[in-house]
């Protein structure tokens, strides 16, 4: 189930409001000591995060599929970009010896020893949850405030959060995105496409920055440089991911705007220095906004490869 993007703030005692966190979805299937972990694309993740089949293996009651987010934290506040440290582990031993933390915060009962629960209003299903888990260890409930969206939101922004999900405790569960979940966020996210990267300088590794483009219709335009906000692994696994790439001509369209405004009908888009990408990786970047002529205004603290076309 996923939640649907809204500007509605709002206040109601039948809906809660849960934290926004920033990590990995990951869902849980346990039948007898089985146990697995999955990504929301299905990909195994037992190996990268054993110390949770571990501890849904402890779990006293056998047969259930729980839903939540792993996450690791910088301070009080869950930081994806330190969850990547542990997202690139794929054996269970250096997992283990790994400084960065997980916990997994669960805020959803799917099934229940040969009883599909989705179909229970999600009040129902958090009673039963908080029943059916021993939380321990890296395993945590997931708490909400209810009634008082608004208030909670104001206080999850002003303490540096992502933001909420507001949830219909009527609502049943469901297999797609939906109104009954709600994302009230307080930062701006916007999906581009990197369309090019310029080549490092310096000290700097992997690339400079990166020559980025959204769809306007079925054009794709381009939006501006994006040169800030990533660390030094960062910077070399992609850097290494876009030189696999095969070259091709800027696939961007500008309207005539010169690199740093913008780039394909342009002179300055031959430049040597910038590399451009026949096949499109989309990202994710937070805190990113629209400035003048639709170029962006950029303060990245957030990146994410989301997919790839």
């Amino acid at each position: 189930m996923r939640a649907t993007l809204t500007d509605e703030r709002f206040s109601d005692p039948d809906w809660i409001f849960e934290r926004k966190l920033d990590g990995e979805r990951v869902l849980v299937f346990r039948q007898g000591k089985r146990v697995r972990l999955l990504s929301r694309n299905k990909k195994l993740l037992n190996n990268t995060y054993p110390e949770l089949v571990d501890a849904y293996r402890k779990q006293p009651n056998g047969n259930f599929i729980v839903d939540g987010e792993v996450v690791a934290f910088q301070g009080r506040i869950s930081s994806f970009s330190r969850l990547q440290g542990r997202m690139k582990i794929t054996d269970p031993e250096e997992a283990r010896k790994s400084r960065i933390a997980i916990y997994h915060y669960l805020f959803d009962l799917l099934f229940l020893d040969g009883h599909d629960t989705t179909r229970l209003p999600l009040r129902d299903r958090k009673k039963l949850l908080r029943k059916v888990i021993k939380f321990t260890g890296p395993l945590r409930f997931s708490a909400h405030c209810s009634e008082k969206g608004e208030k909670f939101y104001k206080e999850a922004c002003k303490a540096g959060l992502e933001g909420l999900i507001a949830k219909n405790v009527d609502g049943e569960y469901v297999h797609s995105r939906s109104r009954d979940w709600l994302k009230f966020k307080c930062v701006n996210e916007q999906e581009v496409v990197i369309g090019g990267y310029t080549d490092p300088k310096g000290s700097r590794v992997g690339f400079g920055a990166l020559l980025v483009g959204y769809y306007k219709g079925k054009r794709l335009k381009y939006a501006g440089m994006v040169g800030t906000g990533y660390d030094d692994e960062l910077l070399r696994d992609l850097g290494k991911k876009l030189r696999k790439i095969e070259k091709g001509d800027p696939p961007l369209k500008t309207e005539g705007r010169d690199p740093g405004k913008n780039m394909k009908d342009s002179k300055q888009a031959r430049n040597p220095k910038f590399e451009w990408s026949k096949r499109q990786l989309w990202c994710r970047f937070r805190d990113l906004n629209f400035g003048h002529l639709d170029l962006f205004r950029i303060s990245i603290f957030g990146f994410r490869i989301f997919r790839q076309q």
